[in-house]
């Protein structure tokens, strides 16, 4: 049983909410934990990214396997705030429902994790081997937290991790990868009224998109757990004056793969693309930023059964 009143529980969620940490600013989220778990006795360890950028790291425990549960500090962008029902940045509750930017992504989960570890420790249920807080940083877009926590070595002693993701009540033991892939197009500017004079960027970059959403009608395979392959060019930006050849354009995709359509397969197929467009004029670069593997397992493990078995009595 938890000592924290529901409204105790609310309140820490409507304080981590109102940290505007999207795509930044976890630093504040970490120093609000950090002092959260200081009143409960807990030592937290706050590791620097850069000024604004941080993982948080705290251990209960003395010796023994290690427990760990993860959960991310930042959030997407509100994007138009003048859209929004509610404040995004102010928890407000309406039949039953807490709306607020991150309150289901992930501030929830990190809360839930940070009640959890503070109720284990205050009641002394922790028998045997330890449980360790990694929060992270820049999960939504280049995972820098999670990166840093591996090269840190933070990552070498976890025996399981469980992360606190919202999953509908489900248990998540398999994940589509996922690849944000840039595709620059440089061409030469000039007035409009004399194109001949430059060469339009937008041009080559359309036709890439085009054909890149062409051929991926081939890519058919089915994973019976994951599902479908996903692409979808997401950002498309060029020129900055209506009378202008535009000199710069790019575009930006986001793609989630399946074992059977993995991350080299798209490397290779933006390539082809590539070949198929360019000219003795194009300028065009592929910027593959971030690529995440598929995570696939059979879900046949201990820790799974175990999970499935504790959600029952909920």
């Amino acid at each position: 049983m938890s000592k924290f009143t529901e409204a105790e529980k609310v309140q820490i969620l409507e304080d981590l909410v109102a940290i505007k940490s999207v795509n930044d600013n976890e630093m504040e989220v970490c120093m609000y934990l950090k002092d959260l778990l200081s009143q409960h006795n807990i030592d937290a360890k706050i590791v620097k990214i850069n000024d604004t950028r941080a993982n948080l790291v705290a251990e209960i425990g003395e010796s023994g396997p290690v427990l760990g549960i993860s959960g991310h500090m930042d959030v997407v962008s509100e994007g138009d705030i003048k859209k929004w029902t509610y404040d995004p940045f102010k928890l407000t509750e309406v039949d039953g429902k807490l709306h607020g930017r991150g309150a289901a992504d992930m501030k929830s989960g990190l809360a839930a994790l940070v009640l959890s570890l503070i109720d284990i420790h205050d009641q002394g249920l922790l028998e045997y081997g330890r449980i360790r807080l990694l929060a992270t940083a820049g999960e939504e877009i280049v995972v820098e937290g999670a990166k840093a926590f591996q090269e840190q070595g933070y990552m070498t002693d976890v025996e399981a991790l469980v992360i606190a993701e919202l999953s509908q009540d489900r248990i998540i033991y398999a994940h589509k990868g996922s690849m944000d892939i840039r595709v620059i197009s440089r061409g030469k500017a000039s007035h409009s009224s004399m194109p001949q004079l430059g060469f339009n960027a937008i041009s080559p970059l359309v036709k890439f998109v085009y054909k890149a959403d062409e051929g991926f009608k081939s890519f058919n395979k089915r994973n019976d757990l994951l599902g479908d392959v996903l692409m979808n060019a997401t950002i498309f930006n060029g020129g900055n004056q209506v009378n202008s050849i535009p000199e710069h354009a790019e575009s930006e995709f986001n793609i989630r793969t399946i074992p059977e359509h993995d991350n080299d397969q798209f490397i290779t197929y933006f390539n082809e693309i590539l070949k198929q467009v360019e000219t003795d004029k194009t300028d065009i670069e592929i910027d593959t930023y971030m690529s995440r593997p598929p995570v696939y397992t059979t879900g046949e493990n201990k820790l799974a059964s175990l999970a499935h078995d504790l959600g029952k009595n909920i």
